[in-house]
């Protein structure tokens, strides 16, 4: 019996794989390396640390709601209607993406400042942005709604339109038929775009700090502390935000999992 070799391609695809995930968890793991556990206790006794911690995953979460809110039906509509100028509009909200940080902070600045005129009315209504978290979740959300758009309308676009009309044709009016066939069949691709959305603004630092470097998060004040102190007060902060960052990934990941089990099923 003659014996199969094995693919070239499949070799290289194989070894850039290892490549891949080496370039991705050496660094984090190295990381811990750099501190020792009395560090990273003392750090976590910090109110400051833990405070910045704390506000992160909340303007991350609040983000992840108002993308949710605003983006699924902004992506139905996307997904079931034809009009003029409909890859521009697909283009323009995909440029928070492709914009450098400090840029999408500048951009941002410009609007919510009271030499603008939104910001001027913001301001007489006694409504101070700047330096505050609506700043920080203003940030986080242009930034990171495209991935929950994106995700959502892909998801709506695979839902075959007949199964709405034949609910619509049974009885269901739009919204019936929106939230008990097609979003139950879009529920797990818009998980997952939840998740990438969380993710994408707690990571979020360049827009953040134009708009409000106080009150900090995490990844402000593990650049300060690394700016005025170095590594040794850095590191500590950046691998208590690692653990925690990876667990809750984690665990959203495998409740999109579980979606997907159940939908298979």
């Amino acid at each position: 019996m003659l014996k199969k070799k094995p693919e070239i391609f499949f070799i290289v695809s194989f070894l850039a794989g290892i490549i891949i995930l080496f370039f991705v968890m050496y660094p984090i793991i190295n990381t811990f390396f750099w501190t020792k556990p009395g560090f990273i206790l003392e750090a976590l006794k910090d109110k400051d640390v833990m405070r910045s911690i704390y506000l992160s995953i909340g303007a991350a979460t609040l983000t992840t709601f108002i993308s949710f809110v605003l983006g699924v039906p902004f992506a139905y509509f996307l997904a079931r209607k034809e009009f003029k100028g409909k890859s521009l509009v697909e283009s323009i909200v995909d440029i928070p993406v492709v914009l450098p940080h400090t840029v999408a902070g500048i951009c941002l600045l410009t609007v919510i400042s009271p030499r603008c005129w939104l910001g001027k009315c913001l301001e007489d209504f006694g409504l101070e942005v700047l330096g505050s978290v609506a700043a920080i979740v203003i940030a986080m959300t242009f930034v990171s709604m495209p991935f929950l758009i994106n995700a959502a309308r892909e998801a709506f676009i695979w839902v075959s339109p007949r199964m709405e009309n034949v609910s619509r044709t049974l009885g269901a009016n739009h919204w019936q038929t929106f939230f008990l066939i097609t979003f139950c069949l879009s529920w797990r691709d818009i998980l997952s775009g939840m998740i990438l959305t969380w993710a994408r603004a707690i990571s979020e630092f360049g827009a953040v700090i134009i708009l409000a470097y106080h009150p900090m998060i995490a990844p402000t004040l593990i650049y300060e502390r690394f700016s005025a102190y170095g590594m040794m007060y850095a590191v500590p902060v950046a691998v208590i935000l690692i653990v925690l960052c990876l667990i809750i990934f984690i665990c959203l990941r495998l409740l999109a999992s579980d979606h997907m089990k159940g939908g298979a099923a």
